[in-house]
């Protein structure tokens, strides 16, 4: 079975538009494991599907997916700065047929990245305007943020710049781990006591709303492709 509903139809295809092709493309490896587990099915994958179905949120308990791009770059001020390359970006649909802005990413054993703090060292005009568009976007202000993945940060602001694109009234972040640790679930956690909200693995947590969008977080957990 093929996912209709992504851009790539082949693996081979998928790891061409990798930022590095050859490093990280092998089993147990997380563009690897994303690409199998997501050519493999028909729309979302179980353990995302059920990450919908099981959550306290009726409107998405239904989402269906539309359209996936693989490797989805958005970008973000200030725009000779890299843009964020997400795993996997899906537009998708409540069961009130409000669209759904979705950016994936997917861990095995690799880390979220810097925190704020080792990213902004050394200091830059380019990350300062960077770090002020991240913080007004998903409205941290006043926030002590020294301690957060940057990562999260860019992958929710993805999420949020392509609602506002599609006129979406959800932006959702999914970690699609294939950790049978979940390693960097301690990271998630903190960045959730942001917003005041706690989360876990399997589900789906809502964060704030915020011009009109509302925020979510939501850890997937999948299995490694041992079968392929």
């Amino acid at each position: 079975m093929t996912n209709k509903y992504l851009s790539v139809k082949s693996p081979e295809i998928w790891r061409q538009l990798l930022a590095d092709p050859q490093k990280h493309w092998k089993p147990g490896y997380s563009a690897w494991e994303a690409a199998h587990t997501w050519l493999a099915v028909n729309g979302f994958p179980p353990e995302v599907k059920t990450l919908f179905s099981t959550s306290t949120f009726p409107a998405l308990q239904k989402a269906e997916m539309l359209l996936g791009i693989p490797e989805f770059k958005v970008l973000l001020p200030p725009r000779r700065r890299h843009p964020s390359q997400n795993d996997l970006f899906i537009l998708a649909r409540d069961a009130n047929d409000n669209l759904i802005s979705i950016t994936i990413e997917a861990k095995v054993s690799e880390s979220f990245g810097k925190t704020i703090a080792k990213w902004r060292v050394p200091p830059s005009n380019g990350k300062s305007i960077r770090y002020k568009f991240l913080v007004e976007k998903l409205g941290l202000s006043g926030k002590d943020l020294k301690s957060i993945r940057y990562q999260f940060l860019h992958r929710l602001a993805s999420a949020v710049i392509e609602a506002e694109r599609f006129c979406a009234k959800h932006a959702i972040v999914i970690i699609h781990s294939f950790s049978s640790e979940d390693i960097g679930l301690d990271d998630y956690k903190t960045f959730l006591d942001l917003f005041g909200v706690k989360g876990d693995v399997g589900q789906l947590t809502y964060l704030t709303t915020h011009t009109d969008i509302a925020y979510y977080f939501g850890w997937a957990k999948g299995s490694l492709n041992k079968s392929l």
